[in-house]
């Protein structure tokens, strides 16, 4: 614990204070959205957004390695794959054209399928786990400024529209008959995830993206069906995981997307026992 805080305080080390404002920064928007999900049962859709940023980060390293496009990072790539998607299934969704499982599954496999290709025809980037998996100890200043403008920009939405979010939740249709146009939100509130899963993909990774936005909120909603007590308790508990998680992996020196969500896990099966007794 002790070398932990000594390099914290370290000037040589800043990647380990970068690592540290972006788990508690992007708590606050994952506390807010991942409220959002786990109200409106949106895992499934949450998982293909996550997973199709695949492609734009394997994109985004075949430009900047290969074409000598440097100012193209995987975080900006990954946001402009990640949007598209969420616009994709948002047409799905007020259509109903298509069966959404059938678009959500086919975007999930293309997206990672092009992210895989293009990893690997990338010189030095055969290796893909870092992405799959995450490492917020690689995070620069510049995907710091970043996640600190998506995170205002989600505060700022998830502010101004709550009471809309809201009504299309619990009661569509009435919105609908009020004069509400729905769809509008529903493209809003799905955007809102994308940018939102661009953060965490920086800190657990692609493939345990989900866990960590679905179960500080899953774990607040337990103890509460308030909206915006469990917004509050979600971003509170997603603060303590990703900074426990942090400081755990550092310690033992193993992956910290591994461990934050393995925290996540044990302190949800522990809510849910002390939910249980404190019913009996």
């Amino acid at each position: 614990m002790i070398d932990f805080f000594y390099a914290l305080l370290n000037p040589n080390v800043p990647f380990i204070r970068y690592a540290l404002i972006a788990g508690v920064l992007s708590s606050i928007a994952f506390g807010i959205i991942g409220t959002f999900v786990v109200v409106k049962r949106m895992t499934y859709i949450a998982g293909a957004i996550s997973h199709t940023s695949l492609g734009g980060i394997g994109l985004s390293l075949w430009l900047s390695t290969v074409a000598g496009i440097g100012f193209f990072t995987p975080i900006i790539g990954a946001l402009i794959i990640s949007l598209i998607t969420g616009l994709i299934i948002s047409y799905t969704i007020i259509k109903k054209d298509e069966r959404l499982d059938t678009v959500i599954g086919t975007i999930w496999a293309v997206g990672m399928s092009i992210g895989l290709i293009f990893i690997y025809i990338t010189p030095g980037y055969g290796d893909p786990m870092s992405y799959l998996f995450g490492n917020i100890l690689l995070i620069s200043k510049n995907d710091l400024l970043i996640i600190i403008i998506l995170n205002i920009v989600i505060i700022f939405a998830s502010v101004l529209f709550h009471n809309q979010f809201l009504a299309i939740f619990f009661d569509e249709e009435l919105a609908q008959i009020r004069g509400i146009k729905t769809y509008i939100y529903q493209i809003l509130l799905l955007l809102l995830i994308s940018l939102t899963i661009i953060l965490l993909i920086t800190i657990v990774g692609i493939v345990m993206v989900i866990a960590l936005l679905t179960i500080p909120a899953a774990i607040a909603g337990l103890f509460s069906k308030k909206m915006k007590v469990m917004m509050i308790l979600a971003v509170i508990i997603c603060s303590v995981v990703t900074v426990t998680g942090l400081i755990v992996s550092y310690i033992l020196n193993l992956p910290t997307g591994s461990v934050t969500i393995l925290i996540s896990g044990i302190l949800y099966l522990f809510a849910k026992i002390f939910k249980y007794l404190i019913k009996k």
